[in-house]
């Protein structure tokens, strides 16, 4: 049987005529907050008034170019006001954005655009050697504009200071609620990445229910984010959802450091801080700290990888900032189960957000008892259409509003939801099923560890078993001896089999661009398996 949300009853009303754009931006000049800051990056302050009318006038541009309804924008650019100022013209237009990383090489853009087929593709300047070859020679890709072209490109300025200003320029494509909206890029897991097609309503239907009844984004609330606006997770915590309400963003461009992270704290004093596991733990690390006004945070989001229950005691502890942890994926659009304020258990997930309904999946696909482990199954108003292009994998995941996911969970008599991994990620050892998370969790218990990652590793004799890759912290060594202290230490807290039997010290561990550590990557380097010998073998 499902296990359902509470309340029930959520109904996510929306009307015929139903724009994205009007949904988050435009609402906010009706209600009076067009003279507010709605977006900071760096030395820029725009107001929802000043963003407002720009959109209309690239939305006329874009018009102008050619683009129709449900047709493609590429938008490669990092954080800052032409990121969001093209996103709302797209969605204004009537047009289908598409996102990713604009620090991607060649290769990979040239992927991209041969996929999503865009008849507009917005880059920045710093993209035009990586990206110009592959927009020349496709034949979807019509346009080229440039962010800080200049005289020489289609520069993105003067596209829109040719734009006239009045009543023209406030068209808005009367789109519906199940019309295109957006692809979401999923992380690549399998191949090359594949986008999930969502609607309007998608969007809609999960700031109604997480960002409004979970998260409580406010008016008042200043919010910043360590993914960047190309990432779903962060295009919702740190644009969708903070418009809805009539909150203030921040953006800044650069990498998100500790000390990047500390700096922007300290001079926007943000409430609502979209975070990763990876980065809260940098921040824990950092000297500086102990020594931060963190006070102006009221509640941080952690998602895209698992947050160690270790993790989230040292920071609570060390900032008395709440983390609400939570789960979310491209093919839903955003997080679907989450800690709330007022109810985090501690190494869970949380519980269902309201409007969506789950159930725990064996091999087989049927429904497994409470407290068994397996695949989840998620329904909800925000599931994807398909995979663009793949129909057989679209198949595969997606039953009308149900998605079969590969994450592993094991839900209990509350409700509560535990996180084991990607069934692809687990070990058989013993001829048990062990998840890595949980001994990542109890390494890093260990004061010596600062990051780590668990891997399967087949020895000599074929047989697999965990392989850990280990951050050593500030003031430790990594060698035989730790080796031997995390193997008693993991020992002492798990059964005995789950042990890591290879360690291997590492300055630090490879992440993807969505800024969580790419364990696939780590997988690879030890094949074929049992030609290589780790490290600090013992």
């Amino acid at each position: 049987m499902p296990i359902r949300s509470e309340p029930q009853d959520v109904v996510v009303s929306l009307p015929e005529v139903f724009n994205l754009c009007s949904y988050f931006l435009d609402h906010n000049l009706d209600e009076g907050r067009g003279d507010k800051v709605a977006l900071i990056c760096g030395e820029e302050r725009r107001t929802y008034r000043q963003i407002a009318a720009r959109v209309e006038r690239l939305t006329a541009a874009f018009r102008e170019l050619g683009l129709r309804a449900e047709e493609r924008v590429l938008i490669v650019l990092p954080d800052g006001v032409e990121f969001v100022e093209s996103w709302f013209a797209t969605l204004r237009a009537g047009g289908v954005f598409a996102m990713v990383n604009p620090l991607q090489k060649a290769e990979s853009l040239a992927y991209t655009i041969e996929y999503v087929k865009p008849r507009i593709v917005v880059v920045d300047s710093s993209v035009l050697p990586e990206i110009a070859d592959a927009v020349g020679s496709s034949r979807f890709a019509e346009h080229l504009i440039v962010v800080g072209g200049g005289a020489e490109l289609p520069d993105y300025e003067a596209l829109i200071e040719a734009q006239p200003t009045g009543p023209a320029a406030g068209f808005v494509e009367p789109t519906g609620p199940d019309d295109l909206a957006g692809w979401l890029f999923t992380s690549g897991s399998t191949g090359k990445p594949k986008a999930c097609v969502h609607t309007h309503g998608d969007f809609a239907f999960s700031t109604e229910t997480y960002a409004l009844q979970v998260a409580g984004y406010r008016e008042d609330d200043v919010c910043i984010s360590v993914p960047k606006l190309f990432f779903g997770y962060a295009t919702g915590t740190n644009l969708m959802f903070p418009f809805r309400v009539g909150a203030q963003v921040v953006l800044f461009p650069g990498r998100s450091t500790a000390d990047e992270l500390l700096d922007q704290i300290e001079r926007h004093r943000p409430t609502f801080m979209t975070g990763v596991p990876t980065l809260f733990g940098s921040m824990l690390q950092s000297e500086r700290v102990d020594g931060a006004d963190l006070s102006s945070l009221r509640v941080c989001l952690s998602a895209g990888e698992a947050l160690p229950a270790e993790l989230y005691t040292e920071w609570k502890a060390r900032t008395g900032v709440e983390i609400l942890d939570g789960i979310g994926s491209a093919e839903m659009f955003h997080i679907y189960i989450s800690n709330r304020v007022d109810d985090v258990k501690l190494g869970s997930l949380g519980k269902l957000v309201p409007g969506y309904e789950a159930e725990i999946v064996g091999p087989d696909g049927q429904a497994l008892p409470t407290g068994e482990l397996g695949r989840l199954r998620i329904a909800g108003g925000s599931t994807a259409l398909c995979y663009w292009g793949d129909k057989d994998q679209s198949n595969a995941t997606f039953q009308g509003r149900w998605c079969t996911t590969a994450d592993v969970f094991r839900c209990d008599d509350e409700g509560y939801f535990t996180y084991h991994g990607r069934d692809d990620d687990l070990l058989k050892v013993s001829g048990i099923w062990v998840s890595p998370l949980e001994i990542e969790n109890a390494l890093l218990g260990h004061l010596a560890v600062a990051e780590v990652c668990v891997v399967g590793h087949a020895g000599p004799d074929q047989l697999v078993k965990p392989m850990a890759f280990v951050v050593v912290a500030e003031g430790y060594r990594g060698g035989e001896e730790l080796a031997q202290e995390l193997k008693a230490h993991v020992k002492s807290i798990l059964a005995p089999y789950k042990y890591p039997r290879w360690f291997e010290w590492r300055d630090n561990l490879p992440k993807n661009d969505r800024g969580k550590v790419a364990r696939k990557d780590l997988k690879r380097e030890l094949e074929p398996a049992g030609t290589r010998e780790p490290s600090g073998r013992s």
